[in-house]
C-alpha cells in the first residue's frame, strides 16, 4: 500500500519566506507545520511582526540568520529578489488587510506566493492583486486547507463523476463559539483583528468562516453561483462586524443551496458540514470526524467510507499518510495543499508552466470568494435582496 506518493523528480527543498506569523500567532506556526511535514521546504528568511522588535525576536526564536530576518515585508522583497540564494516562495500569513501589498510585492519579482483565505480585505485590494498575479510568471496558492482533506476529494470525485446525478440542493454549514462573548474586548489578539473591519474587512463571520464554508460547496460540486439573499447579524453588542451569516444560493446549474455559518453558537467548536443531494444519491461530511464520508444511494441502504479504508478511492488515498484507522485531519490538510504547490514549484523550476493543478485553490477561487462576500453585504444591506457575485 502506497501512501502519499513522492514527486516524479524531487529536488532540494525549497526556500521558503514568511511575511506575519511572528511569535504567539497561531495560523503562522501551522504553515510552518504544514510546511515541514513532508521536508519539501526550508524557511530561511521572513518578516515575521509588524514591529521591528517583534519581527527580529521570531526570527531568533526560529532560527534564521539575523541578516535575513527584516523589520517589514518591502525590505524582504527587495533583499530577497537580488539574492543568489534567495527564497522561492513566499507564506503571507497576515491579517487580511496585509495580504495584497506583501504578495503585490514577491509577485512582481518573480516569487511565488502561498497565501492564507480570504484573499484581500477589500474588493479593490482584490483587483490590484489579481493584476500582479496575472502580469507575473510566479505561482498564487490560496490556502483553503479543507480541501486538502482526503475524503473532501473522494467527495468532490464522486460528485464531479456524476456520482449522485445531476446535484439539486447544496446545504454547507461552519459554526463555533469562540465569538460568543467579546474576547476582542479580552485583549485576544485573535479576536481583536477579526472583529476589526479596518484589518478584517466589512464582513467578519461572513469573511472568516463563510468563506470557508462556500469555497468547500463550490470545490466538491463545481457549480458556479448566479445569485444568493443574505441576512447579516451581530449578536455581541458593540461588535463591528457581523458574527452570524445565513444565505440562500441560487446556482447557475438549476441547484439550489443553503448555508449558515456562526461564531456565536454556544457548544459548536469548528463545526463545518457539506451535505450534497443528487437526483440518485447524496453524501455527507463532517470536519469533526474527517477521516468519514456517508454515501446514500436511493433504494440502497448509506455507506460509511473511511479514509484509505473499504471503498477510498484514488483521489482520497493520494493525500493520504498513514494507515486506516490512524486519523489525519487540520495539520494534514495544510499539508497536502504544501505538496501541491511544492510540485509546481518544482515543474516551474524545472522550466515547466507555472499553473496549479485543479485541486489546489489559488487566485480564481479567491475572487470568487471576496465576490461571494461583496454579494452577502449588499444583499444584507438590502433585507435581503437577491444579488449576483460581481465578477472580478
Amino acid at each position: 500500500m502506497t501512501y502519499l506518493p513522492e514527486a516524479t523528480t524531487r529536488s532540494a527543498p525549497i526556500r521558503l519566506g514568511m511575511v506575519g506569523g511572528g511569535n504567539d500567532a497561531f495560523i503562522g506556526a501551522v504553515h510552518r507545520i504544514a510546511a515541514r511535514i513532508d521536508d519539501r521546504y526550508r524557511l530561511v528568511a521572513g518578516a515575521l511582526s509588524s514591529t521591528p522588535e517583534r519581527a527580529r525576536a521570531s526570527g531568533a526564536r526560529l532560527g534564521l540568520d539575523p541578516a535575513r530576518s527584516y523589520d517589514d515585508f518591502a525590505a524582504m522583497a527587495r533583499a530577497e529578489a537580488d539574492r543568489p540564494d534567495g527564497v522561492e516562495a513566499v507564506a503571507i500569513v497576515t491579517p487580511n488587510h496585509l495580504h495584497a501589498a506583501p504578495a503585490i510585492a514577491f509577485l512582481e519579482r518573480g516569487i511565488h506566493v502561498i497565501c492564507d483565505k480570504p484573499l484581500t480585505a477589500t474588493l479593490d485590494e482584490a483587483a490590484a492583486l489579481a493584476a500582479a498575479a496575472r502580469a507575473s510568471g510566479a505561482l498564487f496558492v490560496l490556502t483553503h486547507n479543507y480541501t486538502g482533506y482526503p475524503m473532501v476529494r473522494q467527495a468532490r470525485d464522486i460528485v464531479r463523476s456524476g456520482g449522485l446525478g445531476p446535484v439539486r440542493v447544496v446545504q454547507v454549514e461552519y459554526s463555533t463559539d469562540w465569538l460568543a462573548a467579546a474576547r476582542e474586548a479580552e485583549g485576544l489578539k485573535q479576536a481583536e483583528w477579526r472583529t476589526d473591519p479596518a484589518r478584517a474587512g466589512a464582513g467578519g463571520c461572513v469573511g472568516d468562516i463563510g468563506t470557508h464554508a462556500f469555497h468547500l460547496a463550490q470545490f466538491v460540486t463545481g457549480l458556479t453561483l448566479d445569485r444568493l439573499s443574505a441576512e447579516l447579524h451581530t449578536f455581541v453588542p458593540g461588535r463591528r462586524v457581523d458574527d452570524h451569516v445565513q444565505a440562500q444560493l441560487r446556482f447557475a446549474e438549476g441547484a439550489r443551496g443553503l448555508l449558515w455559518a456562526s461564531q456565536v453558537t454556544v457548544g459548536d467548536e469548528n463545526g463545518l458540514r457539506l451535505r450534497v443531494y443528487g437526483e440518485t444519491g447524496a453524501l455527507d461530511w463532517h470536519q469533526e470526524e474527517p477521516n468519514k464520508l456517508w454515501l446514500a444511494r436511493r433504494g440502497a441502504p448509506k455507506q460509511l467510507i473511511t479514509r484509505m479504508g473499504a471503498g477510498a478511492t484514488a483521489p482520497a488515498i493520494a493525500v493520504s499518510r498513514t494507515p486506516a484507522g490512524l486519523p489525519e485531519g487540520y495539520l494534514e490538510g495544510f499539508a497536502n495543499l504544501y505538496v501541491e504547490a511544492a510540485d509546481a514549484i518544482d515543474a516551474a523550476r524545472g522550466g515547466g508552466p507555472a499553473r496549479l493543478p485543479e485541486t489546489l485553490p489559488g487566485l480564481d477561487d479567491g475572487l470568487v470568494g471576496m465576490a461571494f462576500v461583496d454579494a452577502c453585504l449588499r444583499s444584507a444591506a438590502a433585507d435581503g435582496a437577491w444579488v449576483r457575485p460581481v465578477t472580478l
